[in-house]
């Protein structure tokens, strides 16, 4: 027996009627949270480029695709090898320029062939954006939304375009907050961050990841700048505005020399 197999034993026993309490009790919806929590754990061990780390986390993941095949075998609805065996004829199926005899020039040929055979997969989806699940973070949903519309064709044709329609939400925005309606102000937000997003796709980066790396760039620019303000023997809103600002690029033009 090897280790997967005996992992799926494992997790067998743990929910077997002389298992643990806690596993027993679990189904699809209690493990939920589980599955979120060591998704982003495992993103983070990938960030930290720490092998060790991410072996870890993956093997936690692992742990509940098992528990969640074990408790659908429970029900006789499938188990771990109807999971592999799906997963397996998936990627042979939509790869047909490795197990079969289609010919690709590019990625760009291998996506195009890809959502093909996705359609066929699944006739029930009239619509580009049916499927896109609706408990995504917004930021991926968005980024997932621009790109599927992009691709038939509902998109800017010039660049200018696009930072045409970007100053036009500015602007849009900056009225809403002159008019005191926080339901507009909202709406318009919406529209703003939603056109960022559009940015980031024209320009073929993922938001999600420039806004990871620049939360990580603030916070520790804000950790240095207080560590300067206490050296100084002052409180943060002892300062004023411009004091700070002069910490705020002093902070930068350290980071740019590192």
């Amino acid at each position: 027996m090897n280790s997967f197999d005996e992992l799926v034993k494992t997790v067998a026993k743990l929910r077997s009627p002389e298992g643990c309490p806690w596993d027993k009790e679990q189904t699809h919806k209690t493990l939920k949270r589980y599955l979120i929590e060591e998704t982003y754990e495992t993103l983070e061990a990938i960030d930290s480029n720490d092998p060790k780390m991410l072996m870890e986390e993956l093997g936690d993941v692992l742990l509940q695709v098992i528990l969640h095949a074990q408790i659908a075998s429970e029900k006789n609805d499938f188990n771990i090898s109807d999971v592999s065996d799906s997963i397996n004829k998936k990627m042979i199926k939509r790869h047909p320029h490795v197990f079969s005899n289609t010919v690709v020039n590019s990625t760009e040929d291998v996506l195009k062939n890809w959502e093909i055979i996705k359609k066929e997969e699944k006739p029930h989806r009239k619509e580009i954006l049916d499927g896109i699940p609706n408990s995504l973070p917004a930021l991926l949903k968005a980024f997932k939304v621009s790109k599927k519309t992009a691709k038939e064709g509902f998109n800017w044709k010039e660049e200018k375009e696009i930072w045409d329609t970007f100053n036009k939400e500015v602007n849009e925005f900056k009225e809403a907050t002159t008019l005191k309606d926080d339901s507009k102000i909202q709406d318009e937000l919406g529209d703003l961050l939603f056109m960022v997003v559009n940015l980031a796709r024209w320009y073929k980066t993922e938001p999600e990841e420039a806004l990871s790396n620049s939360i990580k760039k603030f916070a520790q620019r804000y950790t240095r700048v207080k560590e300067l303000v206490v050296n100084s023997k002052k409180n943060l809103n002892e300062l004023s505005s411009e004091e700070l600002n002069t910490l705020w690029e002093k902070v930068k033009k350290e980071n740019n020399l590192e």
